[in-house]
């Protein structure tokens, strides 16, 4: 059985050190790749730190709404 974590609760600098982890970086604000703001897949948006998720058995980061995650679900049914 896979875990689930939240990350609503982490601190931000967690969550920054986790983003540099792998291979992003944060303005403290929004997430970046490559020093310009990472835009979530499925809703175009600049995806913000503080609504970022991660679902398991991947390293996309998505903006923490209903569209972003069953977009996601749907495209990848095997990730959890």
């Amino acid at each position: 059985m896979i875990e689930l974590v939240s990350l609503k609760g982490m601190p931000r600098d967690y969550k920054i050190m986790l983003l540099k982890e792998l291979g992003y970086d944060s303005d403290n604000k929004y997430i970046l790749k490559n020093g310009k703001k990472y835009f979530d897949k499925y809703t175009n948006e600049p995806v913000q730190i503080d609504n970022m998720a991660i679902l398991p058995g991947s390293t996309v980061i998505l903006d923490n709404n209903p569209l972003s995650i069953s977009s996601f679900l749907e495209e990848f049914p095997d990730v959890l």
